[in-house]
């Protein structure tokens, strides 16, 4: 860098040069971030080793963003060093018990930490027996929720940090969060209603498909160009058409990575009906998809 400008200086006045290096080069400073995906859980909602669903993206060595929260999140969230004060958002793929439940968990526990930080959380629309983000979290910690003696968290006037319900629908959706873009769109998963996120930080692009049976094209189009695809491996290539309804075969996830030009691709949500069928899966899925396959394990963190 310090030849860089030497040689400007050399050839331009001091105010041109000046001009140059922030049109052209202040971009490298803005995106010269680390960032690092973890997986917290890489299991589904069996009896097993495994967490259930749930990672962090890290940024610069600090927990920025949680997506989903099974059960044992939040053991693997303190085994990795993360902290709720640094999270800028949580966010729900869906509600079933294996993506949410620890939920209330890190509600409590944040409360005996120095966090007092608006937490935005990030949820779906309601269908069927599924309510949406807003009634969720007002069923938990409302005054007459489960945990009502925590209601004021959904108030400015906690003695913890209030914590904010931001409902996706399942149109193609953009937001911001400080510096953190938030692409999320409505997947199919069964009657159960389900969005995939992708989060763009610093340059880089990270995609989260959740439970989805990927029917429709609206993922690759969310997906497109990502740095790293987080995929759900929960079910094997051959198998019932109702789990075909509820989550991707192995070769339908390489179809979608390789039309969404996916650079990485990681294997999660891995189940008793899929382990031991790693090899058969992603045959198939090479059937398509010729870029790098990671299976997730709990507590794997790649540095971008």
């Amino acid at each position: 860098m310090l030849q860089i400008l030497h040689t400007l200086s050399l050839q331009f006045p001091k105010r041109k040069v000046m001009k140059i290096v922030f049109v052209f080069l202040m971009p490298l400073f803005m995106y010269a971030q680390s960032i690092s995906l973890q997986i917290l859980g890489s299991g589904g909602p069996e009896f097993s080793e495994r967490a259930s669903s749930s990672y962090i993206i890290w940024v610069d060595g600090k927990a920025r963003v949680l997506v989903d929260v099974g059960g044992g999140s939040f053991l693997r969230f303190t085994q990795s060093g993360a902290k709720i004060e640094d999270l800028k958002v949580l966010a729900l793929t869906h509600l079933h018990i294996d993506h949410s439940a620890d939920l209330p968990q890190f509600m409590k526990a944040g409360y005996f930490t120095n966090r007092r930080e608006l937490l935005p959380i990030l949820g779906t629309t309601s269908r069927g027996d599924f309510p949406d983000i807003y009634d969720y979290l007002e069923r938990l910690f409302g005054r007459h929720g489960a945990y009502a003696y925590m209601h004021d968290i959904l108030t400015s006037q906690t003695d913890s940090f209030q914590i904010q319900a931001i409902l996706r629908d399942q149109k193609l959706r953009t937001m911001q969060i400080d510096d953190i873009k938030i692409n999320t769109v409505g997947v199919h998963h069964g009657n159960i209603p389900a969005i995939a996120y992708a989060f763009e930080i610093a340059g880089k692009k990270i995609v989260f498909t959740g439970d989805t049976s990927a029917n429709r094209d609206v993922l690759i189009a969310l997906a497109k160009d990502a740095d790293y695809l987080i995929a759900h491996h929960a079910v094997p290539e051959h198998v019932g058409e109702f789990a075909k309804k509820l989550h991707m075969t192995p070769k339908r996830i390489g179809e979608v990575a390789k039309a969404a030009n996916v650079k990485h691709l990681i294997l999660s949500h891995r189940m008793n009906r899929t382990l031991n069928l790693e090899k058969e899966s992603e045959a198939r899925i090479r059937e398509n998809f010729k870029n790098e396959i990671v299976w997730a394990e709990d507590l794997l963190k790649i540095e971008f």
